[in-house]
């Protein structure tokens, strides 16, 4: 569990001093925090195990559940501690990105 919360607070802090134009800087933040989540959520949200899938889901939809999780609406073992160190642009930014990733996990 700590492992987890290490890697996102390194991701975290490496995408918030990357130097980016101002498209860039949603699209790298985003795909910088989720590189964290591939640990659980596999590479770019496309799971193989058990694991909820996050590619290819609704925006809103994502973005809901991280505030659920955030809010501790949602209960969970570990993504109502991880939820809570995202701001509400981070957690959009990374629900943004996962909603337009490809669920089977290949490039198109």
């Amino acid at each position: 569990m700590n492992y987890v919360l290490s890697t996102a607070a390194l991701v975290l802090s490496a995408a918030l001093v990357s130097p980016a134009s101002a498209q860039g800087t949603v699209s790298t933040l985003a795909r910088n925090l989720a590189a964290a989540c591939a640990t659980c959520h596999g590479t770019n949200g496309a799971s193989r195990e058990d694991m909820p899938a996050l590619a290819g889901k609704e925006k809103g939809f994502l973005a809901q559940q991280m505030q659920d999780f955030k809010s501790g609406k949602r209960p969970a073992t570990v993504m109502h501690q991880i939820a809570r160190g995202y701001s509400g642009e981070q957690i959009e930014a990374l629900a943004a990105y996962f909603a337009a990733q490809n669920p089977a996990g290949r490039r198109q």
